[in-house]
């Protein structure tokens, strides 16, 4: 079985209230970290990776981005999913080729672009792409923006995410959903739901898969956590 059919088995025949904990990486030493706590998989958060090379959330150069997954990959033996945003612009082959590359099992894709949303039926259709090229070697996260871009209906999710399905997706990840509409968007979501989670405060993983969560992510949440302690401990050191 390829880390890619053991990625995607992860996801399913899960019960309520014991969701997919997938921590994010933003370098190979947090990786192996994670993989010592014994996490079966990993999936890299674009806006960790970012800090962790210097830059802004969404301004990581594409080869930079696919290096640094690369490394990541290369320091441990789990499957690894990688955050490339909205695909910096590659076509779908090339996109499959360079994840492929990395040795990435996985991705999360973005609906939409500096805050606005794309068009769903074009965006199915380039996950569509990505798909076909990609075969079963990718696990296809689709994120559906509706909510971090100020759509509070959660129809609107649900059309879209019925829309990436169809296109192919594995996973769909209504990121910043409110907690108490994810019942409704489980209920009206066929396949995986991917879930953030917040690292200080808010419901637990357990919690969130009781509410219909079948995988929990972080996005840049550990990578900020651990920013925080690191600056507490050089302020002891001064």
């Amino acid at each position: 079985m390829s880390k890619a059919d053991v990625f995607r088995a992860l996801h399913h025949h899960r019960v309520p209230g014991d969701p997919l904990v997938l921590p994010g990486p933003w370098d190979a030493a947090s990786a192996r970290v994670f993989v010592e706590a014994g996490f079966p998989a990993l999936a890299t958060p674009s806006a960790g990776v970012a800090a962790s090379l210097g830059y802004a959330d969404g301004q990581t150069p594409a080869d930079e981005m696919f290096a640094a997954v690369a490394r990541i990959v290369r320091a441990v033996d789990v499957p690894v999913s990688a955050d490339v945003e909205d695909g910096y612009g590659l076509a779908p082959k090339e996109l499959v080729e360079r994840l492929l590359e990395t040795g990435a099992v996985g991705c999360n894709l973005e609906d939409s672009e500096d805050g606005v949303l794309k068009d769903p039926r074009a965006h199915a259709d380039r996950l569509a792409e990505v798909r076909a090229a990609a075969g079963d070697r990718l696990f296809v996260n689709a994120r559906v923006d509706t909510f971090a871009c100020g759509v509070a209906d959660p129809g609107r999710a649900i059309e879209r995410a019925a829309l990436y399905v169809a296109a192919g997706a594995d996973c769909v990840y209504p990121i910043g959903a409110p907690y108490e509409v994810l019942p409704l968007l489980r209920a009206g979501i066929q396949g995986p739901v991917n879930v953030g989670a917040l690292t200080d405060e808010g419901p637990s993983p357990a919690e969130l898969g009781a509410r219909g969560a079948t995988r929990i992510t972080f996005g840049p949440g550990l990578q900020r956590r651990a920013a925080r302690a690191l600056r507490e401990i050089a302020a002891q050191l001064t």
